[in-house]
């Protein structure tokens, strides 16, 4: 239990300063299997409040400042003193306890994250879905062969996404819970929301390594040089050829990453 809501953690055992991994939207921390598998430092990641097998309580309003607090209190029960973080698009969530303690945070690597601080202006679809009721209207249209075609969308070349993906995108399409999370998240993040949480990013002195994929339509290419302005000890690596989930087209950023994290 962590803030009130029943939280499913995986971890994987190994040496050295552990590894906490943050998933977006729409999917859970099955993400990060193909990168704890190979990481050999110990590591955990936890599918995000109404998202995966983690509960979605009524108390919680799944608001941005919630998940924030929520993955606080994660680092808390987990009882990690000092951890590095990889995170990815609504992953930025857990950049929020990052930025309160700075001094805890080892190493990030970042794939194409929410860029708090950068003035950023959301993509079509999250406009959609900021709207009432036309974000509740998005999700009553929404089946598998949409979430299959629209997950392709994200890919070069219109591939198809692996299965396992289009799964975990199609179980919280259909999840009243999560639905109700999507909706309540991207209407609490207004761009002055985000740029206030980025105001301490000129304090985050931990070795950063951006993953910036070029073709992703949600997160674009430009944030990721004025993202990477922002952080003081930041490395920007434009990944061409890779849309929304980088590793997914570009499968040796996996060892990029852990590369980087093992520096």
């Amino acid at each position: 239990m962590v803030d009130g809501v029943k939280t499913f953690v995986r971890e994987s055992p190994g040496e050295g300063t552990p590894v906490v991994f943050w998933h977006g939207n729409p999917t859970n921390a099955d993400d990060w299997l193909p990168f704890m598998k190979r990481l050999g430092r110990p590591a955990f990641a936890a599918d995000m409040p109404a998202f995966g097998a983690s509960s979605a309580p009524q108390g919680f309003d799944c608001s941005i400042h919630a998940y924030g607090r929520w993955a606080g209190a994660l680092l808390d029960e987990l009882g990690l003193e000092r951890y590095s973080i990889v995170i990815h698009d609504w992953g930025a969530v857990g950049l929020i306890p990052a930025l309160a303690n700075p001094e805890r945070v080892e190493s990030m690597v970042a794939f194409n994250t929410i860029p708090f601080g950068a003035s950023y202006r959301w993509h079509q679809l999250a406009q959609v879905w900021r709207r009432r009721p036309a974000g509740e209207i998005s999700f009553a249209l929404s089946n598998r062969a949409v979430v299959g075609l629209g997950l392709a969308r994200d890919r070069p070349g219109f591939k198809a996404m692996p299965r396992s993906l289009v799964d975990r995108a199609q179980q919280s399409f259909s999840n009243k819970d999560t639905r109700r999370a999507i909706l309540a998240l991207y209407r609490s993040a207004d761009t002055d929301v985000l740029d206030e949480i980025g105001a301490g990013l000129n304090d985050f002195e931990a070795p950063t390594l951006l993953l910036w994929a070029q073709k992703d339509r949600y997160i674009g290419r430009k944030y990721g040089p004025r993202w990477a302005q922002l952080f003081p000890n930041a490395r920007l690596e434009e990944v061409t050829g890779a849309g929304h989930w980088p590793w997914v087209d570009r499968p040796e950023l996996i060892d990029r990453t852990i590369q980087f994290l093992s520096a």
